[in-house]
């Protein structure tokens, strides 16, 4: 692993560990300013860093007992100069206050683009499957 790969790796898990500890200074720190989020809540589209997604961060960990952890499983890093993404499935768990355990597998794709050296998440894309049936269901309990 290279150098750059291990700054662009460690961009996503201090966010990681930043979510595990309901953090949310912290885990939008990962972000640029003019970052693109294509979010597992609605709407479609978020735009910057102040975006309703991330503003409602610190309200979102207070819906889970104990916490959250989401983690990427063996991220994928392909990097061109001062561009990078990286993919993979990501396992969110944790105890939802009025659901119960939850423990979901979901994709996900970062663009991260480095400006003055420090590499900040430009894009995320996180999604579920979509159940194929004419349900419009989404499949949150595939498991890898």
């Amino acid at each position: 692993m290279s150098d750059d790969e291990g700054r662009i790796l460690q961009v996503l898990r201090d966010q990681e560990t930043a979510i595990g500890r309901g953090d949310a200074e912290a885990a939008i720190s990962a972000l640029a300013d003019d970052v693109v989020t294509y979010d597992l809540p609605p709407p479609l589209e978020y735009r910057g860093a102040g975006t309703p997604a991330v503003e409602g961060l610190p309200e979102w960990f207070t819906t889970w007992q104990d916490g959250v952890t989401v983690e990427l499983k063996d991220p994928q890093v392909v990097k061109d100069g001062d561009l990078a993404v990286v993919f993979g499935l990501a396992r969110m768990r944790g105890i939802k206050k009025d659901v119960g355990s939850l423990d979901q597998w979901h994709r996900r794709t970062i663009v991260l683009r480095r400006r003055d050296g420090i590499w900040k998440i430009s894009h995320e894309h996180s999604s579920f499957p979509m159940r194929m049936d004419g349900s419009g269901i989404a499949a949150t309990d595939l498991v890898l």
